[in-house]
């Protein structure tokens, strides 16, 4: 018979094995980052509309210690950096709060068809370019990307941070429902290949929800996400469609609740956002098609809206899709101009992401997705939203946050996730459209990716 103490003990290995970004014991992370000053930089913090005067930033560790307009000595600190900005700009990593990271780079039927280690490593790959676009931290709205998420924290390869969403619930007919005809009725026990591989589960009755979100929070989801309206991927999902029932969705709401974060919908209409809103959800995705009384009622309740610029037939790997399916995109496009409209006119809060889907080519365009925010708004608030905005939503997850710290800023204490980029991107957005060439140095975590400031 076991002791209490060699269960405890034994307990505490295995979280350790299977959970080492989940442990509590945050100080037990490896602290061997050198100590980097930042000189002649010109900042943008994150919040503010203009730069500042030419500053010096001392990173230790993992944080931003010290800001200052006057000089930092390191003098007498072992193995310091020291990087010359030359009036570049400093900047905090870009956030996007909508990202596929294991269906970004399959096509449909590479996604279903393929071998799931094969795909993890294309995702890990994606991983790579995604932090070499400058994106620091990604919110995974939907996919098996728990393993990708600790790989990348254990070092194992280079990659944004990940708050992941984990298997996307859905129901019978749903988006995200990729199966077949012939595989109806279903049969109880037996998963479809879309279940199989965790990028979507059908769940019929708020116990079955219920279930299906307990298993995503045991697994370290940071939020919980439900399609509670149709998509334009699924083949058997119009658009106008509602989903969940009340009870369904609360009983999402209920179980993230209950670990302290929260649930958000995917839902282009002004029914399915209402009826998410009215069942506690905290975030709508997309909004794409919602109406003026939709809008007015997500400002009074203070609902976020995470929304995507869709402006071009075939964005976000829709060309590899079907005549229907196509058709449905240009519905949400032609819903794009629309839903930024009543974001500023109720003055929303708006987070920024891409949901870029099924091609390599395209998420090659995620920065450019970001500055085509000019549409609607100024350089300075395009940033902010991908930034220190995308931040605070990413802050609701509360107590299941895995990265425990300030992000999307720049100021003292907060977590050294950093660009400096060779221009002014308060004046030009577009230079966050040319990663390759804007973006001369790339730090996650206290740690440079990427430096050609030689």
């Amino acid at each position: 018979m076991w002791s209490r103490v060699q269960i405890a003990a034994l307990t505490g290995l295995l979280a350790a094995s299977y959970f080492p970004d989940r442990i509590e014991a945050e100080p037990s992370r490896p602290t061997s980052q050198s100590t980097v000053l930042f000189q002649g930089v010109r900042i943008f913090d994150g919040k503010s509309d203009s730069l500042s005067a030419s500053s010096n930033v001392l990173v230790r560790g993992n944080k931003i210690d010290k800001i200052s307009t006057g000089p930092i000595s390191i003098d007498n600190i072992a193995n310091a950096i020291t990087i010359d900005g030359s009036g570049r700009t400093l900047m905090p990593g870009l956030i996007d709060v909508h990202w596929h990271a294991m269906l970004v780079r399959p096509n449909p039927v590479e996604a279903l068809a393929s071998d799931i280690g094969y795909l993890n490593l294309l995702a890990g790959a994606e991983a790579t370019a995604t932090l070499m676009r400058g994106f620091t931290t990604i919110r995974d709205m939907g996919g098996p990307v728990f393993g990708l998420k600790r790989a990348i924290y254990e070092g194992l390869l280079p990659g944004p941070r990940i708050y992941p969403s984990g298997t996307v619930i859905t129901i019978t007919s749903g988006h995200g429902d990729f199966r077949s005809l012939s595989e109806l009725p279903r049969r109880a026990g037996k998963l479809s290949r879309v279940e199989e591989m965790g990028a979507a589960i059908i769940a019929d009755s708020p116990d079955e929800v219920r279930l299906r979100a307990r298993e995503q929070l045991m697994q370290g989801a940071s939020q919980i996400k439900l399609t509670a309206g149709g998509g334009v991927a699924s083949p058997f999902s119009p658009l106008d469609v509602v989903t969940f029932t009340d009870p369904e969705l609360r009983a999402a709401v209920e179980a993230a609740e209950n670990w302290g974060t929260y649930v958000c919908t995917h839902a282009y209409t002004p029914v399915s956002i209402q009826r998410s809103i009215a069942a506690g959800v905290k975030c709508i995705e997309h909004g794409h098609l919602m109406e003026d009384d939709t809008a007015r009622l997500m400002a009074e309740k203070g609902i976020w809206l995470s929304t995507q610029p869709f402006l071009e037939e075939g964005e976000g790997g829709a060309q590899q899709l079907g005549p229907a399916e196509q058709a449905k995109m240009e519905q949400v496009i032609e819903g794009t101009d629309n839903v930024y409209r009543l974001a500023k006119k109720y003055h929303l809060k708006t987070a920024f992401g891409t949901d870029i889907l099924f091609s390599a080519r395209e998420a090659e365009q995620q920065g450019n997705r970001l500055a085509a925010l000019i549409r609607w708004y100024t350089p300075a608030e395009a940033l902010i939203m991908a930034t220190s905005t995308n931040a605070e939503l990413l802050s609701l997850s509360g107590l299941r946050n895995p990265y425990p710290g300030k992000l999307g800023v720049v100021e003292e204490g907060a977590l050294a996730d950093l660009l400096v980029v060779d221009g002014n991107p308060l004046e030009n957005l577009d230079l966050v459209g040319d990663p390759g060439k804007s973006f001369k140095l790339i730090m996650k975590d206290g740690k440079i990716y990427k430096n050609t400031l030689h």
